[in-house]
């Protein structure tokens, strides 16, 4: 079991309901009718619109680990994909105070994730997932993994930072909220590794400011990840690059994190115009946090 394999996860939360209303996909496009699109208000919340982003719930994410391949290089920039290859999507997100549902102007949005391949910026050498399981930076994979061995501490990579092994930063950046809450990135739909779902971390910092192309002070009010719904990935894992990888893919329901409260954080998809998936996604989300939380 790597150090990547072994994180800190919740028992699974209880049932929650996550069907969304997804046409079927044909081909390998995403039509304008096929839209993943969840409900993220309790019955009876309170919302309010927010231009340019979809409505706030007053809703507090839960906080989810930060894993061990954060690195607080705070590059303040809208696209960070540094001609990576994949699907393109835009995230955007809008940050609201949770207790009343309030936009957070001036918010910082840190995020990282892997590229198409399972590989993050920082930890190429360590392989797909920071695993050594495979793609460039590792051995060539050798089959399929189903599970770790039993009594294997649960997978997925959280157990404590990892030191980098490059200076690489593909694939992370901090953008700062608008007047209206809302903070957009240029990215692309990551890749997978062993033991967990595709995702995006993410992290709220209150209070900074930005110096130059860096963003700095402040304190961290959220830590959490961003999901990606199944029907979508089935099509995107069909597509080149992400079909070389072939370590099994781990499902929504399968992993712990997601199973713990990352449901709050299923992205909203959408495709960015008519045609095939690989014309790209705009990804949408609400983070509820309390702007006067520290860790």
């Amino acid at each position: 079991m790597t150090d990547h394999e072994q994180q800190e996860q919740s028992p699974k939360a209880g049932g929650v309901n996550r069907r969304a209303a997804l046409t079927a996909l044909g081909g390998a496009g995403l039509g304008a009718a096929g839209v993943v699109a969840l409900g993220r208000a309790a019955a009876g919340a309170s919302t309010t619109r927010t231009p340019g982003g979809p409505s706030p719930a007053c809703v507090l994410v839960p906080e989810l680990t930060e894993g061990p391949y954060y690195l607080d290089y705070e590059l303040f920039r809208r696209d960070i994909t540094e001609r990576k290859e994949g699907v393109p999507v835009i995230l955007r997100a809008t940050v609201v105070n949770a207790a009343t549902c309030a936009p957070i102007p001036k918010a910082a949005l840190d995020i990282w994730h892997c590229d198409a391949l399972g590989e993050y910026s920082g930890y190429t050498a360590m392989g797909v997932g920071g695993a050594n399981g495979g793609g460039p930076g590792g051995p060539p994979p050798t089959g399929t993994p189903t599970a770790p061995p039993p009594g294997s501490p649960p997978p997925g990579g959280g157990g404590g930072h990892a030191e980098p092994t490059d200076k690489l930063t593909f694939l992370r950046g901090v953008q700062l909220t608008d007047r209206h809450g809302v903070v957009e990135f240029r990215t692309l739909y990551p890749g997978w590794y062993i033991g967990r779902a595709i995702h995006i971390h993410a992290k709220v910092h209150i209070g900074g400011k930005v110096v130059g192309r860096k963003y700095t002070g402040g304190h961290v009010a959220h830590t959490g990840q961003f999901f990606f719904d199944e029907n979508v990935t089935e099509r995107i894992g069909e597509l080149q690059p992400y079909a070389i990888n072939t370590t099994r893919r781990t499902k929504l329901e399968e992993d712990g994190i997601y199973q713990s409260g990352g449901s709050a954080g299923l992205l909203t998809l959408r495709p960015l115009r008519k045609g095939p998936i690989t014309h790209g996604l705009l990804a949408t989300i609400v983070v509820g946090v309390n702007p006067d939380a520290t860790p």
